[in-house]
């Protein structure tokens, strides 16, 4: 009785009379935050290959509730917790043998029209402002960063890994 359930289960599946639930994907947590008033913006906290931050205090970052994903739709529900300054999400995928952002050092910004660096984004976010992001990301290491200005150098960045 079973295999007969089963055959015609999957009958009907494949004339199309029966659908599978759809998978619900990936939601992620992200405060975008700063120091406040009292913090000293650096210059020197950009990503570059190698380079260990973890022992610096950044005067701003990006935290993720996960840094790693499945691959497919995934949901950014972002924060800005910061008490005075506007902040942004953006997500660009890392490709080989990438070593640094393209950044642009008299704009203060890295450049969003270079290929693969602004996939999707949730723009300027005044303090205390929500917003999400949903987007499709394939198998890969991305950087999510925070593009106003001097914000990137100033360690407004974070690591997620898609698998």
């Amino acid at each position: 009785m079973k295999h007969i359930a089963k055959t015609l289960t999957a009958a009907a599946f494949f004339a199309g009379t029966l659908s599978l639930p759809a998978l619900a994907g990936t939601t992620i947590s992200v405060d975008l935050w700063d120091a406040g008033s009292n913090m000293t913006m650096s210059t020197n906290m950009k990503m570059m290959g190698g380079m260990d931050i973890s022992g610096m205090k950044a005067p701003m970052g990006i935290k993720l509730s996960t840094a790693e994903a499945a691959a497919g739709e995934i949901t950014f529900n972002a924060v800005n917790s910061s008490k005075n300054l506007e902040h942004e999400m953006v997500v660009a995928k890392l490709v080989d043998g990438m070593k640094s952002l393209p950044y642009k050092e008299g704009r203060g910004r890295v450049d969003e029209n270079a290929p693969n660096m602004n996939l999707g984004e949730i723009s300027e976010l005044e303090p205390g402002e929500k917003s999400s992001l949903k987007i499709t990301l394939e198998p890969g290491k991305y950087v999510l960063y925070c593009n106003v200005a001097g914000h990137y150098a100033s360690g407004m960045w974070t690591l997620l890994t898609v698998k």
